[in-house]
């Protein structure tokens, strides 16, 4: 599960299986994120992996066409 808190005190759960690189990397790797875009987003420079918040409120809206 990626759990994100937003400034205004939302949390979002959404499942690792949005984001299947995410959902096979190991655990150091993604615990090796920052922020990007003022915290419009989360990176994982090892893994070349953005998710934005946009895609964790409204995944269809950024499906990739690999994704399960």
């Amino acid at each position: 599960m990626l759990v994100v808190r937003l400034r205004d005190g939302r949390i979002i759960h959404v499942p690792l299986q949005w984001f299947p690189t995410l959902r096979d990397a190991t655990d150091a790797q993604r615990a090796d994120w920052r922020l990007i875009g003022g915290g419009i987003g989360i990176h994982w420079e090892q893994l070349d992996e953005d998710v934005s918040v946009r895609g964790m409120l409204a995944p269809h809206l950024t499906a990739r066409a690999d994704a399960p």
